[in-house]
């Protein structure tokens, strides 16, 4: 429906609804701390972001590109390129065995903090100080631009 859909609009909020299913698939697949980022990054800020940004072109009929013979055949080749990916995903499932976990903690946010403040804490601190250090120069060098003006 993303696709289909006439108005940017509708296209937007189907969008989000789209990644609404992937945070749903998340959590079947166990990994809670993408689904919450996905939930909060994507859905929360990015595609209200674009909303926005919609609503502000005041987009209408004769502000709309013309569709160019190229465009199509382009769509043409992308769908054919879903299909066989689709095609391809069916059989490869049907011949394997059915996922099964051989970690069951596996995308939890307690494993993920296990790593980040364990053998991941050294570049985890020096990367907040590095963001620190932006800040700090970001601020200094607005200070700089009110004192002189």
């Amino acid at each position: 429906m993303v696709i289909f859909a006439k108005n940017p609009i509708h296209s937007v909020l189907y969008l989000i609804l789209t990644f609404f299913t992937f945070t749903v698939h998340y959590v079947l697949l166990n990994a809670q701390f993408l689904a919450v980022v996905n939930f909060i990054v994507y859905m929360g800020a990015i595609m209200v972001l674009f909303l926005f940004v919609l609503m502000l072109l005041n987009l209408n009929k004769e502000t709309e590109p013309s569709k160019s013979p190229l465009i199509k055949i382009v769509g043409v080749v992308a769908g054919c390129c879903l299909i066989v990916t689709l095609v391809g995903s069916f059989k490869a499932a049907s011949i394997n065995s059915p996922l099964i976990l051989k970690n069951q903690g596996l995308g939890l946010v307690e494993n993920l903090g296990k790593e980040l403040f364990g053998p991941f804490l050294l570049p985890f601190e020096l990367s907040s100080l590095l963001l620190l250090a932006a800040m700090v120069g970001a601020v200094l060098l607005s200070k700089r631009d009110e004192v002189e003006a």
